[in-house]
């Protein structure tokens, strides 16, 4: 009688790699664009990602994701961008894409966000896990 052996669950970790801007050695008070940036800054902290489910639209190969983002900051935040990772069941096929949300999410609320579209996957992939990435102030 063959032993089956429990198939390995795939990583759906994602790793996420800030670039920073190159820096030109101007002082902040000095470049406006660089004084904006700093002062706009969203404390990703308290803005979650909650209840994603991943469902397939058109002929299979495109990805649709249903999430809620919870903003427990003190001001609004806007142009939400989401990376997420597409596996397969046996981890061999892996997609990742990047999705910008041009919405606002009022402060201390939470928005929904049904069956959006983030790209097209390969075919193969049957689970999918959603990160966000950046946003900015409203």
């Amino acid at each position: 009688m063959p032993s089956f052996a429990k198939a390995p669950q795939p990583d759906l970790t994602l790793n996420l790699a800030v670039a920073a801007p190159p820096d030109n050695g101007t002082p902040p008070e000095a470049n406006p664009a660089k004084l904006a940036e700093t002062s706009e800054a969203v404390d990703l902290h308290r803005v979650s990602l909650s209840r994603q489910s991943f469902r397939r639209g058109g002929m299979g190969s495109r990805a649709m994701m249903t999430f809620t983002v919870r903003n427990a900051n003190a001001y609004d935040i806007k142009d939400l961008e989401l990376l997420c990772a597409f596996r397969s069941r046996d981890g061999r096929y892996a997609t990742e894409r990047r999705k910008l949300v041009a919405e606002t999410i009022a402060m201390k609320s939470r928005k929904a966000f049904p069956m959006t579209l983030v790209g097209h996957v390969n075919l193969r992939a049957e689970r999918a896990k959603c990160a966000l990435v950046t946003a900015s102030r409203a």
